[in-house]
């Protein structure tokens, strides 16, 4: 599973819950003073292995929800990035807390944008897989090659799945190309679309070649090659293809960190969020039990082995 460099530190963060709220004192907002300051910022620093290059501030406190704690803003910096995290830290400035609030007003899945997005499996389907994929992400075909064929044989229309963009453009030098070109595609034919991610998940090595000036070549080859094949429309492919437009993976990308989406593979099924490869027990086991929370019957188990 990837991350980069920010995220792998705060993800860790999500998970630290309020140590008790019976501690009495200070006026509520009163300031930090540099030395509790620095002991919070040391004690993030060293809980959850900040990196050194990742900048760390700590805001001037303000009244809480909680009795017994005022909030601080946490806010790290890396290469320009910011990412800010309430805290809670408690009157007699003893106890540093964090308390996560998670908003359940919206079903997780409706805060995806799947209009116009390829589908694999049956359009009607009572659940839906959609997978945050990287085409460089070694664990992504991991991933790739766990649902393929395998949980269309096994479920059948009773299933669709649908791939997002989240190409790690840090760590992966020809993602973002092999993206737009996948979409370039997918604008036209879906089964070109879905052959195209087969294709550079099972051959991304000789893919990517010794440059990534030769991973492109390869890439727009391989696209047009498919366009071909599917018979679309060859000029608009060859434009679009040619324009790299890279917007609607950005747009992608943003759309996958506000749903906390930070490595790859990152799936939501029915709304429900895993992160990296799970092996295929596992993911039945999750279709399965969407499938009976939606009012519908899983296959007959021998039709899974």
């Amino acid at each position: 599973m990837h991350k980069n460099l920010l995220s792998c530190s705060i993800f860790l963060f999500l998970v630290l819950a309020a140590s008790g709220c019976r501690a009495q004192g200070a006026s509520s907002g009163a300031a930090l003073s540099p030395e509790i300051t620095h002991r919070i910022q040391n004690e993030i620093r060293s809980r959850y292995s900040v990196p050194p290059a990742v900048e760390i501030s700590i805001s001037s406190p303000e009244s809480s929800d909680v009795p017994g704690y005022d909030k601080v803003v946490v806010t790290f910096t890396h290469d320009e990035k910011k990412t800010t995290f309430d805290f809670l830290v408690s009157k007699d400035r003893k106890t540093l807390a964090r308390l996560e609030k998670i908003d359940i007003s919206e079903d997780l899945m409706s805060k995806i944008d799947l209009k116009g997005r390829p589908v694999r499996g049956g359009q009607d389907a009572k659940v839906t897989v959609v997978n945050f994929d990287d085409f460089e992400c070694p664990f992504c075909a991991r991933m790739h090659a766990t649902l393929f064929p395998d949980l269309l044989t096994s479920y059948g229309n009773k299933v669709k799945v649908i791939y997002k963009d989240y190409p790690l453009v840090e760590i992966h030098p020809w993602a973002m190309h092999a993206a737009v070109d996948a979409n370039c595609l997918g604008d036209q034919n879906s089964d070109a679309y879905w052959d195209y991610a087969d294709y550079i998940h099972a051959n991304a090595k000789a893919i990517g070649g010794k440059a990534p000036s030769e991973a492109f070549l390869n890439l727009d080859k391989e696209t047009l090659e498919l366009g071909e094949k599917h018979h679309v429309n060859q000029e608009k492919l060859k434009s679009c293809v040619q324009k790299s437009d890279e917007s609607a993976v950005r747009a992608s990308l943003a759309e996958g960190d506000k749903l906390g989406v930070d490595s790859t593979p990152t799936i939501f099924i029915n709304g429900e969020k895993i992160s990296g490869v799970i092996p295929r027990e596992e993911m039945h086991a999750i279709i399965d039990r969407a499938l009976a929370d939606a009012g519908d019957k899983a296959p007959a188990a021998s039709a899974k082995n």
